[in-house]
């Protein structure tokens, strides 16, 4: 999502307007409890939904530091479970594709940030579709991931579900101008990349039922969920 998602916990494209407090010192330390992340995306609920409700939907977390001029991938986060220490690298964007980590959760594991003393970070989550890996898919094996998304934001938020708007598109984001093709019964559908290589598809019901193949270019970077 292009914003990130506005619940009390979230701002548009899913993303809390959380601020957290960076501790310490200047070399790494301790920032935030492992099961506090989970608790704040609520990964815990998404990844207790049965797989065949989620199956189309990739969960990010995002932590983004307040500090522009400070990129997400130099936040230098690690998770750190006793001896055991695992990076959770960012990218630009400052997302990290989550899978809940049982035994993270068991034994108390914390996220260790190298961020100078005083830092900030927003904290919160975006949602992207599952891609093949493949320049040729049926339209219901990525679209899909839409009814999904809404229906899990109903199921994992609650009431505050009220505050977060109805996912209608996903952007297939290239790293260069590309087309994106629908074989639809009633004619082919054309669609090109805008200036920032993007190409945002409203989800189209009957499309949905119709489940007709789609043709790329070229396979896309990924796919972002968005309103």
């Amino acid at each position: 999502m292009k914003n990130s998602l506005r619940i009390p916990l979230l701002t548009t494209s899913l993303f809390t307007s959380l601020l957290l407090a960076l501790p310490g010192h200047a070399a790494e330390r301790e920032w935030l409890p492992y099961r506090k992340l989970v608790d704040v995306i609520k990964l815990d609920k998404f990844d207790a939904l049965p797989q065949a409700e989620r199956d189309k939907v990739i969960l990010y977390a995002k932590l983004v530091p307040v500090n522009k001029a400070i990129s997400p991938l130099d936040a230098g986060l690690v998770v750190v479970d006793g001896a055991s220490r695992t990076p959770l690298p960012l990218d630009a964007g400052g997302r990290a594709r989550m899978a809940l980590n049982p035994q993270w959760m068991a034994h108390d594991a914390q996220i260790w940030t190298s961020l100078p003393k005083g830092e900030k970070m927003r904290m919160g989550f975006d949602l992207g579709a599952v891609l093949p890996e493949t320049t040729q898919w049926r339209y219901a094996s990525v679209m899909g991931a839409i009814p999904q998304t809404n229906a899990a934001i109903g199921k994992v938020a609650g009431a505050l579900s009220l505050f977060v708007p109805t996912m209608k598109s996903v952007i297939f984001k290239f790293d260069k101008p590309a087309q994106l093709t629908i074989k639809a019964s009633g004619g082919d559908k054309r669609y090109a990349s805008d200036a920032k290589n993007h190409v945002r598809l409203k989800l189209d019901e009957e499309m949905l039922k119709e489940n007709p193949l789609v043709e790329v270019s070229m396979r896309p970077l990924e796919a972002e969920i968005d309103e």
